[in-house]
């Protein structure tokens, strides 16, 4: 008897000892994101600076928008990092999420060929250049995948007074993928297309594309972030997904935002203590 006892004992112990640290590794939150910040290589600076500080680990889908929503809709994310505002409110509005945070901006500039076949290089009116393009029916590559960036860009060309819906052309073609594959698809077409500046500053193969137009207002570029309601979906991580979003807006996560460069070039500002962003 004390034989089984001691081997129980044992037994549960060894059990504890394997089951603990699988439990501390296991701390780990899902956040569904923009696929802006992965590839402008904004999450590879910040997430180990996260991980140091808290010991959680952020395993990030790289998504559309759009696409990050409806993860975060699902309850298949923790947390929704992502930059349409009205899309956002209303994720909120609607249960899904808890509170909406502003975390940075950037701009988004409009690329063209060097040989700016619509004549719009070095403007800074993006709906005269939006209508430029179709008066020349020059070649045009749109996310067309429901993006932050592909729904600033429907806003952008509505704002030039063109249905890109009814106006559009064999000029016009939409490729349902993400920025990376968008800019791709432009600089072996020589085409304009939309783009946040942080994903244009670390694209590599830019052929030649170069910036067209930047400057308008209108090209303003907010990001915000979210915890997906634990009332909505239960399985929310709710204390790791805060600790992220608490750390992302502090005066540590900011400055590690602000402290991301390539070639000495800013990505992303900082402004998470800003009103009506």
């Amino acid at each position: 008897m004390i034989t089984r006892r001691l081997v129980a004992a044992l037994g549960a112990a060894a059990l504890l000892a394997v089951a603990s640290p699988a439990l501390a590794q296991d701390k780990s939150i899902v956040v569904s994101s923009t696929t802006s910040t992965t590839d402008s290589g904004l999450f590879n600076h910040l997430l180990p600076l996260f991980k140091k500080k808290s010991g959680i680990d952020v395993k990030v889908v790289s998504q559309g928008t759009g696409q990050a929503l409806d993860t975060g809709r699902r309850g298949d994310s923790d947390v929704v990092f992502v930059h349409a505002r009205p899309q956002e409110e209303k994720f909120v509005a609607d249960g899904f999420g808890v509170k909406r945070f502003p975390v940075m901006y950037n701009d988004f500039v409009l690329i063209g060929p060097k040989s700016d076949p619509a004549g719009i290089k070095g403007g800074k009116d993006i709906g005269a250049a939006l209508k430029a393009i179709k008066a020349k029916s020059a070649p045009f590559i749109s996310r067309g995948d429901k993006s932050g960036t592909h729904s600033a860009e429907l806003r952008l060309w509505k704002g030039a007074g063109i249905d890109i819906a009814v106006d559009k052309g064999s000029w016009y073609k939409e490729i349902g993928q993400g920025m990376g594959a968008a800019l791709n698809t432009a600089s072996a077409a020589n085409a304009y297309v939309l783009t946040d500046r942080g994903t244009w500053l670390s694209f590599k193969n830019r052929g030649d594309l170069d910036i067209a137009v930047e400057g308008d207002n209108k090209l303003f570029n907010q990001y915000g972030v979210i915890l997906v309601n634990p009332a909505k979906h239960p399985n929310v991580k709710k204390a790791e997904g805060q600790a992220f979003i608490d750390w992302i807006v502090s005066p540590e996560g900011q400055k590690a935002i602000a402290e991301y460069k390539i070639n000495g070039n800013q990505l992303f500002f900082p402004n998470a203590t800003a009103s009506g962003v």
